[in-house]
């Protein structure tokens, strides 16, 4: 098996762990010679050392809570703050949970966890300077963001979605490119940072269509007939699943919308729904993920 199909079917699987998949990636980043893929994999798999260098999925938007004391034995437990409780220079800190740890942490912080929600503490300076402001009549002996665990699933979903588009548009450009050589540029790096932006960093402006690397979609209505008609049929076997409306009607829009200009953005939606329900979707689906980034071409 390539490469890149074991990269393909490690995403779509949930028994593989993150750590393992990235390490995939990392032999073909060097096989491809991009800078940038390597950069991101090394990040996820070491952490990264500035918050200013985090993608957006590992950005969380979070409250706060804390353990609060008063008079004649009073106290609040796990009592809300309201950040206007805050002064302003440090709301949009605490209105945010920075995940820099490797994805090792943040997949043991999931499964290790009994809990619907995790704790990152506040600075105890920051509890003292702001602890007696929040409830009258009372002080703030500890407090803490709390971090869904639902958002960190879905933080570590993105890294696997974004891998799977990824290698999908790779080997739509080049089957073989897993396999070449340390260094050998089976793409030409234009393309492959184009790929790079538009499904890993997400700077989908960046990417060049007028390029003279740039491949002009190649229109095959009798192909793409085949690939969307038995793409329909297999997803009848989960047709009593909620989801079953959902990936007809983005497959359908595909169908309709192949050799416009249209065609790439519903491919993408497609992915996203995709995303959002791998693990009914995905073993259903992935055997066309291939075919279906060919006609992309």
């Amino acid at each position: 098996m390539s490469l890149l199909r074991e990269i393909q079917d490690a995403a779509v699987s949930s028994d593989v762990e993150l750590t393992t998949l990235l390490r995939k990636c990392k032999v073909l980043s060097a096989r491809l010679g991009n800078n940038d893929f390597k950069q991101w994999v090394d990040s996820e798999l070491n952490g990264y050392k500035n918050v200013g260098d985090l993608p957006d999925y590992r950005i969380l938007y979070v409250n706060s809570k804390g353990h609060f004391s008063g008079p004649f034995g009073s106290g609040l437990n796990n009592g809300d703050i309201p950040l206007m409780c805050i002064p302003k220079k440090y709301r949009d800190n605490l209105s945010q949970a920075h995940m820099c740890e490797p994805i090792a942490s943040l997949e043991a912080l999931v499964t290790k966890s009994n809990a619907p929600t995790a704790m990152e503490p506040w600075s105890p300076d920051l509890v003292a300077y702001c602890g007696r402001n929040i409830y009258q009549g009372m002080n703030c002996i500890q407090a803490w963001k709390v971090i869904p665990i639902t958002a960190v699933i879905a933080a570590l979903d993105s890294v696997r979605n974004r891998i799977l588009s990824f290698v999908l548009e790779i080997e739509a450009e080049n089957p073989d490119a897993g396999e070449a050589a340390i260094n050998s540029n089976p793409l030409s790096q234009e393309k492959v940072h184009q790929i790079f932006n538009t499904y890993i960093s997400g700077n989908v402006q960046n990417v060049a269509t007028g390029s003279t690397d740039f491949k002009q979609q190649t229109i095959n209505n009798a192909e793409s007939i085949k690939v969307f008609s038995q793409l329909i049929e297999a997803i009848r076997t989960i047709q009593d699943a909620p989801e079953y409306g959902v990936i007809k009607s983005s497959i359908q829009e595909m169908e309709s919308s192949y050799g416009t200009d249209n065609f790439k953005s519903i491919y993408q939606n497609f992915m996203s729904v995709l995303a959002d329900h791998m693990q009914v979707l995905g073993p259903v689906v992935a055997p066309f993920l291939p075919a279906l980034a060919a006609l992309l071409n």
